[in-house]
């Protein structure tokens, strides 16, 4: 079938960004025509959902179907240092919203919510790849390589990028910005994990810290199937002692961490590892002359509270609700009422990412006393809902967290 020369709104991916945001403006009327580079199903990490992101799949009218998908079960998150054991319960949090949701594998998980937008009226086009961009005219205009190989140029009223880690426009547009995050490296697979019964919660995501090196971490995430997405995460050089080979990499750390190395005594690799560097991206503007950026097409911050999801889905929410104003004729403001509030969210976030890495952060989850209601506030940013500003943790981040870090230094057991 030949591609439409022009729509109301041309989709760059057809990831969970793409999917609810394709959903929700076809809800509204729009055309929308999506250009996926890759066919799905296909592999894809972030697969530790937070449950702010099942309002964005019941909104996109997407919530049965992933429930009838024998997803895993989420509730939390329990994290592991050297003895010391704390977790999360995302019922018990402060803001209002879904308190569970499920870990998924993203292969799956994506292609339920594409074909769901599929269904619900999104033209989706697997296997076409953007070759060109032009934004300078009133209406812009994509190129693509179509999977038979011709050059095929689409005008839209209007372009969401939601490329993820592709990141189109970012490159094609020059509007890629260095992230204020250290280069660092994950190394990740999935295992058959025969875990002994009922030493291992899998309602929760386990996040484990290495017991020397306090800023490497792994995830471990239980699926439905016996199956865990293994990964750990740490600075570039400090994989430059291990053996080239990803998967014995992978396993000699994992034994580096004795609970962690017990857990998986008898794991089984199903994948060959893989690994990713300098994962951490910005860009200069989240939007411009006729387009936006979505999720990690716009910003990626750090894989360990599993935000890129909820970030993305969140963005896909707010940009769909702009754009069909915009589309209606009135006049929007993309700073004010996109950027500036995405990113109070996505900051939130960022100040736990660094506060997890600097161990201030690590030195409250760990701490001996634990207050109800400061727990259930934290819980929320954990929990996915970091543009609650009913939540001090929220409103005034940064402030809230070294104040409560503080403390907990001043009162350590003795």
């Amino acid at each position: 079938m030949s591609l439409p020369s022009h729509v109301d709104v041309l989709v760059i991916g057809a990831g969970p960004s793409g999917a609810i945001a394709s959903a929700l403006l076809v809800k509204k009327g729009y055309s929308v025509l999506v250009l996926e580079k890759e066919q799905f199903p296909r592999f894809s990490i972030g697969e530790s959902l937070l449950p702010q992101c099942m309002m964005y799949i019941e909104e996109a009218g997407m919530l049965d179907a992933i429930s009838a998908g024998g997803f895993q079960f989420k509730n939390g998150a329990a994290f592991y240092h050297d003895g010391k054991h704390t977790q999360f319960n995302f019922t018990e949090k402060f803001s209002p919203g879904p308190g569970t949701t499920f870990q998924v594998q993203r292969a799956r998980f994506d292609k339920i919510l594409a074909d769901e937008a599929a269904r619900q009226g999104a033209d989706i086009r697997y296997r076409h790849e953007i070759t060109a961009v032009d934004v300078t005219k009133a209406q812009p205009s994509v190129t693509c390589r179509t999977p038979e190989g011709d050059s095929v140029t689409v005008t839209a009223k209007f372009l969401l990028d939601a490329s993820g880690f592709g990141r189109v426009l970012p490159r094609l547009l020059d509007l890629e910005s260095p992230s204020d995050f250290p280069v660092r490296q994950s190394c990740f697979t999935h295992v058959k994990d025969n875990m002994p019964a009922g030493e291992f919660d899998r309602n929760k995501i386990l996040v484990s810290i290495h017991p020397e090196h306090r800023d490497v971490w792994y995830w471990t995430i239980p699926f439905a199937n016996g199956v865990c997405s293994l990964g750990v995460v740490a600075k570039r050089e400090f994989f430059n002692g291990y053996t080239e080979n990803l998967d014995e990499r992978l396993m000699t750390i994992v034994g580096e961490e004795p609970r962690l190395a017990k857990l998986l005594a008898n794991a089984e690799i199903l994948q060959p590892a893989r690994q990713i560097t300098g994962y951490s991206a910005n860009v200069k503007s989240l939007y411009g002359n006729g387009y936006a950026l979505l999720g990690n097409a716009g910003e990626f911050l750090d894989p360990v509270f599993s935000s890129g999801v909820t970030i993305a889905m969140k963005s896909a929410s707010m940009a769909a609700a702009l754009l069909d104003r915009q589309l209606q004729g009135e006049t929007v403001d993309w700073e004010t009422e996109y950027a500036k509030p995405l990113k109070k969210g996505v900051d939130a976030f960022r100040t736990f990412v660094t506060a997890w890495y600097d161990q201030r952060f690590q030195d409250v989850i760990f701490h001996h006393t634990q207050l109800d209601t400061v727990k259930a506030m934290i819980c929320s940013i954990l929990a996915g809902y970091a543009w609650d500003e009913d939540n001090p943790y929220v409103r005034d981040s940064e402030r809230r967290l070294n104040v409560l870090a503080k403390i907990c230094a001043t009162d350590a057991p003795a």
